[in-house]
């Protein structure tokens, strides 16, 4: 059995504390308002100590959408609510000792095992059966009044994320879904390169690597409309991005086979690639369609075409692909072409009707 190691720059990037991208500035000036505003209207309304659940909970609850922040003010309330009561139950029973506040963590963390709580709100109900015996006394009034405070924190979170600027992620995703339709255009348009020049070992090694990227492309853009349809539910703002975002999935949707067949047609050039396949009419048919078929998947994507060949030719394989039987040297590889080129005249054709 191999062992591997890990090296020392893969143990630094496990030790980082550093995010590989800020937090919106936006973001991070409403954390700040709704932990001001929940201090001050928590301190207004529930007299006694430092409202410090008020402020936690805001801080919180503040997240990159408001669905999130909905999720997280649920799984905060319901943590505070059995903590505050699982830490009151056993100071009633057992007075303020130090041990009595580990006592109640372990028993926060059965409990919330027991009831297969979500990890978020586990940790809260620890973390709240900890805070009030530390820094209060496990008092029936006190309890209640620790569970009103994270409340108010929490609805202020909400309203803050709400009401300022609240987060609609769909640029981001239509920015994405742009990057994805010009490289699915680029890799048809290189492997119709491929076939129409002689290539290299070297430039088929790149030829296919460049293909194989195009994976992690449509994943980041399907992953991006999911951030996308997160940022709009409960969003005052949602209503015109929806019909925009439901357009662009159903564009990933459709395309993400013609993702895999590009994929594919790259994989057979590599490995049945033979010099003279150039030569062949037939594989220069196939090349003009790729061409073609790169065309219409910018204009698919709403994409400016440029000064490409095609431009004022009518859609991509609308017109019937004739060709004449290969040689034998080549027929496997064109074959296997024009089986994938049928699949993604079929997407095509399904996105112009």
């Amino acid at each position: 059995m191999i062992v591997r190691v890990p090296s020392a720059r893969a143990v630094r990037d496990s030790l980082t504390v550093r995010a590989p991208r800020r937090v919106p500035l936006l973001q991070v000036a409403k954390s700040a308002i709704a932990i001001v505003a929940a201090w001050l209207l928590a301190g207004w309304l529930v007299q006694g100590p430092p409202p410090i659940f008020a402020a936690i909970a805001a801080l919180l609850v503040v997240q990159p959408s408001i669905n999130q922040s909905f999720t997280r003010a649920v799984e905060r309330s319901v943590g505070v609510i059995v903590g505050v009561l699982i830490a009151a139950l056993l100071g009633l029973v057992f007075g303020s000792q130090p041990w009595v506040a580990l006592l109640s963590a372990g028993v926060a963390l059965v409990v919330a095992w027991a009831a297969r709580i979500s990890a978020g709100a586990t940790n809260q109900i620890a973390i709240s059966a900890l805070l009030v015996l530390a820094l209060g006394t496990a008092t029936p009034n006190y309890a209640l009044d620790r569970v009103l405070e994270t409340l108010i924190g929490a609805a202020i979170g909400i309203v803050v994320n709400a009401v300022l600027v609240p987060p609609v992620l769909v640029p981001a995703a239509r920015a994405k879904i742009d990057v994805l339709g010009r490289e699915l255009a680029a890799a048809l348009e290189r492997l119709a390169d491929a076939l129409e020049t002689p290539q290299t070992s070297a430039s088929l090694e790149g030829l296919l690597l460049e293909a194989r990227l195009l994976r992690p492309v449509r994943d980041a853009a399907a992953d991006a409309i999911r951030d996308g349809a997160d940022s709009l539910a409960l969003n005052p703002r949602s209503g015109r991005h929806r019909t925009d975002l439901a357009e662009m999935d159903a564009l990933v949707e459709r395309f993400s086979p013609v993702v895999t067949q590009t994929i594919g047609m790259t994989r057979a050039v590599y490995d049945g690639y033979e010099q003279t396949i150039a030569d062949e009419p037939a594989v220069r048919a196939i090349a003009e369609q790729l061409h073609r078929a790169a065309h219409d998947v910018r204009l698919a994507f709403a994409l400016d075409a440029g000064p490409e060949r095609v431009v004022d030719e009518e859609p991509a394989l609308t017109r019937p692909l004739q060709i004449r039987t290969p040689s034998t040297m080549h027929w496997v590889l064109v074959g296997s072409l024009l089986m994938d080129l049928h699949r993604v005249h079929e997407t095509l054709r399904d996105v112009e009707d």
